[in-house]
């Protein structure tokens, strides 16, 4: 197993595509902190999932843009695991609004969960991996961060912010620590399950690969980036969209 004894931090893992990680690196050997904000039952059943395979799981309930509740997670996971080793930033929301409909709560909560939450919860876990010696980070980004969003800026920028963060990441933080991301496409998650059938097929007949994506095809490359296979590999932002942005 590529993952053999290793533990993994994965924010925002109750489900999608964060639950997707979380199994494929317990698949691959490693204990898994399962975070959630809300979704306590769906976390507990991840874990379920997790302890099934032979893995160690624990559930740990964190806002990640609470720094607070970041420190007690990371805390969390040294005395259940003694060591961290992979931190996946997952956790998310998106919150669709036009221009003249986005407030600044909206902008702000956006951008607390998934630019300052990757900000944070990076911070926490690499002071742990420098002391270490060794880490893996992989940010979860999207492709609106490469060609922004005409119904949701403020996702958008979140996420173009988490691909110039890995990189500053990967400056600072090597050689010890790797820090890359994945920028998922369309995937077939909560977050696209309101496209109507006309909007599908216009996506599907742009899209080389002429499908939406999965959870697990996202999941695939975290493992990529987490596992040795990708150790000269830093700074970077893997795409998995099925060719529907090509940069």
């Amino acid at each position: 197993m590529k993952l053999r004894d290793k533990t993994a931090i994965v924010t925002g893992a109750s489900h999608g595509i964060g639950r997707a990680i979380a199994l494929i690196l317990a698949r691959e050997g490693a204990n898994v902190l399962v975070n959630y904000d809300h979704a306590e039952d769906d976390a507990r059943k991840v874990a379920q999932e997790i302890t099934a395979l032979g893995r160690r799981a624990i559930v740990f309930k964190a806002d990640v843009s609470n720094v607070s509740q970041v420190d007690a997670m990371v805390a969390g996971a040294l005395a259940e695991f003694r060591q961290i080793d992979i931190l996946v930033n997952n956790a998310g929301l998106a919150i669709r609004a036009y221009l003249w409909e986005l407030t600044e709560e909206k902008w702000d909560r956006v951008i607390d969960v998934q630019l300052k939450g990757t900000f944070l919860c990076s911070k926490a876990v690499a002071e742990v991996m420098m002391r270490e010696g060794s880490g893996r980070i992989v940010n979860i980004a999207s492709i609106r961060g490469i060609t922004g969003s005409d119904k949701s800026m403020h996702y958008a920028a979140s996420k173009a912010g988490v691909i110039s963060l890995t990189k500053s990441l990967a400056r600072e933080l090597g050689p010890m620590v790797r820090v890359n991301a994945v920028a998922p496409g369309y995937i077939e998650t909560r977050l696209h399950a309101e496209i109507s059938l006309e909007q599908r097929r216009e996506i599907i007949e742009s899209t080389p690969l002429k499908r939406f994506g999965l959870p697990e095809d996202v999941a695939k490359a975290v493992l990529f980036l987490a596992s040795d296979d990708s150790d000269f590999i830093t700074g970077q932002t893997l795409v998995v969209d099925g060719g529907k942005v090509m940069c």
